[in-house]
């Protein structure tokens, strides 16, 4: 059996706040013991509410943030195993799209200066017509070169990072809510050029976002997390949600048709705090199925027909 272009396993991240005079020190754990596979040209969606750790998780997979525990492989290569040397030079395979492209990019910097900024990192050569090239592939004019960020639209911008991303040409590239900040619109193109991109180089992405519409329509799986943890992964994006957080998700307007959604509970209750986790299931005391069961046991991340599943009392 092939491996997965992309697996992580069992990644974890917390974090230690430090105790003051009259505070003891405390520990939160971001992201929970995440498993997941991508296979290659894959395209897949991340959702949640703010603050569950998808962008925490993204950080973790590209290593721009050390794992507590947990591994991450890149076709045959363990980058958690990496040294900062080989690290640097596996970060050639991988990219990372900033979800607001006003503080992604420095105002210092000439669209060609922030265009040639990758190969100047990786200590490369800056090919003649690499600059050209870059803005010919996001649909921008080559005049555009000479031009600061300050003087390009929001959209405009958001292109200029998705052409740095794509400079030293990766496999794998997360976007982080790439079109959160941008008129409804411009999201249509921005996405479309995504799409047209992933075509056109082979790309293999990791979508983050909080728009269970969006996700649906853009990728090819949705990975489901709450509170640092999987609870669920849909094997197509209309799959039907079998956890009852993913299906609650749907009341936000994102149900496919009007009787759908009159047969989903909204959320109720409050949140746990990350750093007092329940013994149990983390979302059972908002859940309107949650027994005695789950107060006590966190079920465990269960795959069948591709569907993974962290649920006792399923829909």
């Amino acid at each position: 059996m092939t491996a997965p272009f992309l697996q992580v396993e069992g990644l974890t991240k917390q974090f230690h706040t430090g105790g003051g005079l009259l505070k003891r020190p405390r520990s939160m754990t971001a992201v929970r013991s995440v498993d997941l596979k991508i296979e290659k040209g894959e395209i897949v969606g991340v959702v949640g509410e703010s603050g569950c750790g998808k962008s925490t998780l993204a950080r973790l997979i590209l290593r721009l943030i050390e794992p507590t525990s947990g591994k991450v492989t890149l076709g045959e290569t363990e980058l958690t195993a990496l040294s900062p040397s080989a690290l640097r030079a596996a970060r050639r395979r991988m990219a990372m799209v900033f979800q607001d492209p006003y503080s992604s990019l420095d105002p210092r910097y000439s669209i060609a200066e922030t265009l040639a900024e990758p190969f100047v990192v990786q200590s490369r050569p800056i090919p003649a017509e690499a600059v050209g090239e870059m803005l010919d592939a996001v649909s921008l004019p080559r005049s555009a070169a000479g031009q600061y960020p300050h003087q390009l639209s929001g959209g405009q911008r958001q292109r200029i990072g998705i052409a740095r991303a794509l400079a030293l040409r990766p496999e794998f590239v997360v976007l982080d809510e790439p079109t959160a900040s941008l008129d409804v619109s411009i999201q249509a193109q921005i996405i479309e050029l995504l799409s047209s991109l992933r075509d056109r180089f082979g790309l293999t992405y990791l979508f983050i976002s909080h728009d269970l519409g969006l996700v649906r329509y853009f990728c090819h799986r949705i990975v489901v997390m709450y509170l640092g943890a999987v609870c669920e992964i849909l094997p197509e994006p209309r799959a039907r949600p079998r956890h009852p957080y993913t299906s609650a998700l749907l009341a936000s307007g994102f149900a496919p048709d009007p009787k759908t959604r009159r047969e989903i509970a909204p959320l109720s209750g409050e949140i746990p705090s990350p750093f007092n986790l329940p013994a149990g299931c983390a979302f059972a005391g908002r859940c309107p199925r949650a027994t005695d069961l789950c107060q006590t046991k966190a079920p465990p991340l269960v795959t069948e027909n591709g569907h993974a599943l962290a649920c006792f009392n399923p829909l």
